[in-house]
């Protein structure tokens, strides 16, 4: 018999996940919890197969409650089961060593044996999980701009025209021109608006 424990702040989500699992004879619910928090103290209590985890939660997160789990409760195996699939919020249950991650339009069918994979050792994603995971993992790492570069991009970001920027930092208004060329080569782009916002979706500024 496989054991469950369910994570979700939601009672009627609870309630419909528990009715699925527990139509299956091997798999039987053993706790719930409505929190992050929760969800950690109860995992740790009754040492389930798997958790079921969802990722955003009022009384604290899915990633935090997954990350204790993992570290305190060796054996038992987070499956994060959410209505969230930004590369964000994937990336970050991955990270923190949940061993699948589903979204909430999965079919019971799918559901009970993704909870049987799991169980297994196996990794469990959403088809378009998989596939952001894939995107993620093949997107060319992000350029690589000096120090100098980069404190010019901010002052741009704050609106600062190229003579602004050379008073602010002692530098001629032709220097400022040059350091913004380089960066616009090394982010691909092709004015300062682009490259302010393309060196922000690369966590540069």
């Amino acid at each position: 018999m496989i054991t469950i424990v369910l994570v979700d702040d939601h009672p009627v989500v609870r309630h419909g996940l528990r009715g699925m699992l527990e139509a299956e004879p091997d798999l039987t619910v053993v706790g719930e919890a409505s929190s992050g928090p929760e969800g950690v103290e109860v995992a740790l209590a009754v040492r389930p197969d798997i958790v079921l985890m969802d990722l955003r939660m009022p009384g604290g997160d899915g990633v935090t409650a997954t990350e204790q789990i993992v570290a305190r409760a060796a054996g038992v195996r987070v499956l994060v089961l959410t209505t969230y699939e930004s590369d964000r919020d994937i990336l970050r249950a991955i990270e923190a060593g949940a061993g699948g991650y589903l979204l909430k339009d999965a079919s019971p069918t799918d559901l009970a044996n993704a909870v049987r994979a799991a169980a297994r050792g196996e990794t469990v994603l959403s088809p378009s999980v998989a596939s952001t995971l894939v995107r993620q993992v093949r997107k060319p790492a992000p350029p690589a701009l000096s120090a100098r570069e980069t404190e010019v991009l901010r002052l741009v970001a704050k609106g600062l025209t190229n003579a602004d920027i050379g008073r602010a930092l002692y530098i001629s208004e032709a220097t400022v021109k040059t350091h913004l060329l380089r960066a616009f080569s090394k982010l691909d782009v092709a004015d300062r608006t682009a490259a302010v916002t393309t060196a922000m979706e690369h966590g540069l500024l």
